[in-house]
């Protein structure tokens, strides 16, 4: 269960323990009867002599019988006939007796048999997403084992004659293979697990070797040659090997070039061919595998947050298409604000790194202007961090 964190139940758990399984002190102290202090106070302290010592897992030689007290640590059963714990700091006290200057309640700093859960009681549901209270619970009630969904295993490869390795030389004109990367690396924040093939040369049977590679994963990414160019063999590479196409091309920004197809059922994996362009790349990403993913790993919820913010600057662009604009968000007294990351050439990487989410800019609309409330994806879950304790 301790590689379960992260993870969605695929079972229900119900508790097969009685948490805590009896009636055990919640403080370092004294364990009595309350009516043996009823009368205590300040200037009438009640003295009761100590009976014995109960340390956490031990217990008790005999019942407490009235005007008695046992020393008692936190974790250990109340003895029978006690009814209620004075913390230690509140009495005075010596090797034989202890006196308080105050009365007790019943069930004061007593942790009640079955407070926590008891035999039977609902504890998790399937769905739930396994964090460090449900782990904590699952070992509270003896489960070393649990049922949790699979992580989707991603093959993600690249292709381009242009394309190196980060180690390899960028002279003659080509650049770095940075998708297969940031891919990866959104998979495993999707709470998948990527493998990379590599990267395919610009002939057709490089491509077909690597895609026939990807054919055992659940989902298959590449990324490039999806456009219409001489060079662009996914299309026919994946219809050669199976594949139906669902569609090809989206109307959108950046992110235009994005294929969608999938295989016959148990045949072969879902399959994304992404834009090259860095942040197409990771745009169509985040729009349309990554729901994919949260779904496969059996999470209820597949999308990012989105939050209302004001607009600190008019923005334009021509009707047809909807714009996924790379932003930065600002909180302010009157809630969040939002700022272009300036260039937002699909090709400029760096206003994804700056971006706290992406603006949604409407098909049909040409103008947003400064001071407009837009919706925006948010990607940085730091945003909701904060420097001081709330």
């Amino acid at each position: 269960a301790a590689d379960a964190l992260g993870r969605v139940l695929a079972e229900a758990i119900v508790s097969t323990r009685t948490l805590p399984p009896a009636d055990v002190s919640a403080m370092d102290g004294y364990a009595l009867r309350a009516a043996d202090a009823a009368s205590a106070r300040a200037d009438a302290e009640v003295e009761l002599a100590i009976a014995y010592e109960i340390a956490a897992g031990g217990g008790a030689p005999r019942a407490l019988r009235p005007g008695e007290a046992a020393r008692i640590f936190t974790g250990a059963p109340l003895p029978p006939g006690a009814d209620a714990v004075v913390p230690q700091e509140e009495v005075s006290a010596s090797a034989a007796a202890v006196r308080l200057r105050a009365p007790v309640a019943v069930g004061d700093s007593v942790r009640s048999a079955g407070e926590d859960v008891r035999v039977g009681d609902p504890v998790l549901a399937a769905g739930d997403v396994v964090g460090p209270a449900q782990l904590g619970m699952l070992a509270a009630l003896g489960r070393s084992q649990v049922a949790v969904h699979r992580r989707p295993c991603v093959a993600i490869l690249s292709g381009g004659d242009e394309l190196v390795e980060p180690d390899g030389s960028i002279e003659g004109g080509r650049i770095v293979s940075s998708n297969s990367y940031t891919i990866a690396a959104q998979c495993r924040e999707a709470g998948a697990e990527p493998t990379y093939l590599g990267i395919a040369r610009d002939r057709p049977e490089a491509l077909e070797a690597l895609l026939r590679a990807g054919l055992h994963a659940d989902v298959l990414v590449s990324s490039a040659g999806v456009s219409v160019g001489d060079h662009d063999y996914v299309r026919p590479v994946l219809e050669k090997l199976g594949c139906r196409l669902a569609f090809w091309g989206v109307h959108m920004k950046p992110g235009y070039p994005l294929v969608f197809g999938s295989f016959e059922p148990e045949r072969g994996p879902l399959v994304f061919g992404l834009p090259g362009n860095p942040v197409s790349a990771m745009v169509t990403f985040e729009l349309f595998v990554r729901p994919v993913l949260r779904k496969m790993s059996g999470r209820s919820a597949w999308f990012r947050p989105a939050v209302d913010a004001v607009l600190d600057e008019p923005l334009r662009k021509k009707p047809g298409r909807t714009h996924f604009v790379r932003v930065s968000l600002e909180r302010r007294p009157d809630g969040f604000h939002a700022r272009s990351t300036g260039n937002q050439s699909s090709g400029v990487l760096r206003s994804m790194v700056e971006a706290h989410g992406l603006l949604v800019f409407a098909a049909e609309a040409s103008e947003l202007a400064a001071g407009a409330r837009v919706r925006v994806q948010v990607l940085d879950p730091a945003l909701f961090e904060a420097a001081e304790p709330a």
